[in-house]
């Protein structure tokens, strides 16, 4: 499943550009929405320190995408590379995201993140690749040790989905 060549370019510089978690957001609902037909609106973030091999997590029957904000400050302190940690947290979101449209098989969700952002992205953008090698090839060079950092108290995240106002 190939995109069109001018929407795999805006899906890519508007990624490389996001600067805020709201932004790679609109750009994950935007992408479902081009290569899958799917959407759902009116999610929120939450971001929580969490072990480092889980990346984020959907509960079931919320609206809450959790994010492991101690695996995002880790990649985002080893690499200078925006792009790419915007491709990280990309990949996390839109696997979660993909959960709350209705796929709970982990197994789907992986093949349908890889279909997105093929479609959207095309084959060599790095949220392509990502997607295909998994998010954790970004921490293979970066030293981990035992991480005992304390955990901090749940935050969510303000203006994370920009909704439309109710109109009588």
């Amino acid at each position: 499943m190939r995109g069109n060549t001018k929407d795999t370019e805006r899906f890519g510089a508007s990624l490389d550009k996001s600067k805020n978690y709201a932004e790679v957001w609109k750009i994950v609902k935007e992408s479902a929405e081009y290569a899958l037909g799917k959407r759902r609106d009116s999610m929120m973030l939450f971001l929580d320190d969490l072990p480092l091999l889980l990346g984020a997590y959907y509960p079931v029957g919320t609206n809450n995408i959790v994010l492991n904000r101690a695996l995002v400050e880790i990649v985002e302190a080893s690499m200078s590379d925006k792009p790419t940690v915007n491709a990280l947290v990309y990949n996390l979101l839109l696997h979660e995201y993909l959960h709350a449209l209705g796929d709970l098989s982990e197994t789907g969700v992986r093949r349908e993140v890889i279909e997105v952002a093929k479609k959207s992205f095309g084959e060599e953008h790095i949220a392509t690749v990502v997607a295909r090698k998994s998010p954790w090839v970004l921490l293979k060079d970066i030293p981990l040790g035992p991480y005992n950092a304390p955990k901090r108290v749940m935050e969510i995240v303000r203006d994370f989905e920009k909704t439309g106002k109710y109109v009588v």
